[in-house]
């Protein structure tokens, strides 16, 4: 549950009466099953910041996983075991580690 807490921390420390009203954190299942992962980083400080693709045994059907950056946004899907992990991913990133 930490992942949950300091992903709430992030996007509480973006919203500053515009953000929020035009971008979000977004977290959805899919139909494979798994999970899908959002996050808007346009106007935040992550707007430019690097981000090198991961894969996690993408050949797996409950534990694989790829993140990436595109469009402005943080885009992550996984299998239905690595929500967790999808979120470290993301948090470390944005802290910089």
């Amino acid at each position: 549950m930490e992942q949950l807490e300091q992903i709430q921390e992030w996007y509480l420390s973006q919203c500053n009466e515009d953000w929020e009203h035009s971008y979000g954190v977004k977290i959805d299942t899919l139909d494979n099953p798994g999970w899908s992962l959002r996050v808007d980083l346009a106007e935040t400080e992550l707007k430019a910041k690097i981000f090198d693709i991961v894969e996690i045994d993408f050949e797996t059907d409950s534990k694989w996983l790829r993140c990436k950056v595109e469009d402005r946004q943080f885009v992550g899907v996984c299998g239905p075991l690595m929500l967790s992990k999808m979120l470290t991913i993301f948090i470390e990133w944005a802290k910089g580690n």
